[in-house]
């Protein structure tokens, strides 16, 4: 790593001093995701678990309860899939609390206080291998999608312009899951604080059942619900059924509230993560 070598005022070496600027801070974040990355590779368990869950839900919801939900304007597996994209990257949260939480018992950010990097790197690293890995997931689930039935129907450049908001939505999400990882005491009370809120978040929106079946006081929820605007922004550039607009802002323009929301939550979260981070640290 980079590093400037100060001298005390008698002339012998002092401590090394990590170079400013962003340049610096991306080449520290850049080393911390590779040792995520890194160890993704050699517990491979974590990226077969994290595959398994969204593939069961494909599989459950398109073909158990897929028969009982009927959309107007197409089949429900198409309608499905944009929520469960999304439900996917939104889920990568509990990784990250419980990553963050483990390295912060195990002494590991203690080791990288005493390194001359930034601050903020050890927090940016692990989200980014947390982008690395939701992107693969994506990769993956999109296959299982294509077998089940799903397409895309407005091209190739809307359908990754839909899966750029859904990986931009994930990595906003990992800032929570930064959050809750640097507030907890251990890696198992991180994991559960990192799911509990996240069911309500994604059932009381679009994702699984059109917002019209709902009571009305929760269809004003769902309709302003992040999650329910890149739901929504996904099905009009994917082309599915479902994607009618509603009377709500968020659900006219999804694609406009989808990056401002997800924008929201990056800006807010990402900075009071490095705040908390090092309030903890000292």
């Amino acid at each position: 790593m980079t590093m400037t070598v100060v001298t005390d005022l008698a002339g012998g070496p002092g401590i090394p001093q990590p170079r400013g600027g962003l340049v610096q801070m991306a080449r520290d974040s850049w080393v911390v995701a590779k040792r995520n990355l890194r160890r993704m590779t050699r517990i491979p368990e974590i990226v077969v678990f994290g595959l398994l869950q969204p593939v069961m839900f494909v599989l459950l919801f398109s073909y158990v309860m897929g028969g009982a939900i009927k959309v107007p304007g197409g089949g429900y597996r198409e309608f499905l899939m944009a929520g469960i994209f999304a439900q996917t990257v939104t889920f990568a949260v509990a990784g990250a609390s419980a990553g963050i939480a483990e390295d912060m018992t195990k002494g590991l950010v203690d080791r990288f206080r005493s390194l001359p990097m930034a601050r903020s790197a050890v927090l940016a690293g692990r989200t980014l291998a947390d982008l690395v890995q939701s992107a693969f997931i994506l990769l993956v689930l999109a296959i299982v999608a294509l077998l089940v039935g799903w397409r895309a129907h407005h091209g190739v450049l809307a359908a990754l312009g839909a899966f750029l908001l859904l990986l931009l939505l994930g990595y906003a999400f990992s800032w929570i899951g930064a959050l809750i990882g640097l507030s907890v005491r251990s890696p198992e009370a991180a994991t559960s604080a990192g799911l509990i809120w996240l069911f309500p978040l994604t059932f009381l929106s679009n994702a699984f059942v059109p917002v019209n079946t709902m009571p009305g006081w929760l269809q004003a929820i769902a309709y302003w619900n992040p999650f329910s605007a890149t739901v929504q922004a996904c099905r009009n550039l994917f082309g599915n059924p479902g994607a009618d607009g509603a009377p709500a802002w968020p659900m006219q323009h999804p694609v406009a509230a989808s990056t401002l929301w997800s924008l929201l939550i990056l800006g807010l979260f990402s900075w009071l993560s490095v705040r908390k981070y090092r309030n903890a640290t000292g």
